[in-house]
């Protein structure tokens, strides 16, 4: 790649990332903002058992969220870097295809099938 073409993707990743970090923001907001208060009415324990279900998929999905900008934060920092959308492992070009599908991907394909095959590997740093 020439310094064209490497301006023109570092702009394009930049962008990429900006915008999916400046999303999950929102989202996260809006979920937070609709976690629900103490009730203050009596409910029954089918309510209850009910709320606390619909409370415990909304806090593990703010989790999953939460982890995700996480992981577009730290890729906004490899990209400064220079780093970012080289494999961590092997040295290559991760494909444009699996940043735009995981943007906080750490690991080319295949060296993220080696990982994923490799237990310790994969409990260290998933991607």
């Amino acid at each position: 790649m020439n310094a064209g073409e490497d301006l023109g993707r570092y702009a394009t990743l930049s962008r990429m990332l900006a915008e999916r970090q400046a999303d999950l923001r929102t989202r996260l907001r809006s979920m937070r903002e609709a976690l629900p208060a103490e009730a203050s009415h009596v409910k029954d324990e089918g309510e209850q058992c009910s709320d606390a279900l619909m409370l415990g998929m909304d806090i593990a999905l703010l989790e999953l969220e939460t982890e995700t900008l996480r992981g577009i934060d730290v890729a906004i920092a490899r990209l400064e870097a220079g780093t970012y959308g080289l494999c961590a492992d092997c040295g290559e070009p991760i494909s444009e295809t699996r940043l735009q599908a995981l943007p906080f991907a750490t690991a080319c394909r295949d060296c993220q099938a080696v990982r994923e095959s490799t237990p310790q590997q994969a409990e260290k740093e998933p991607s």
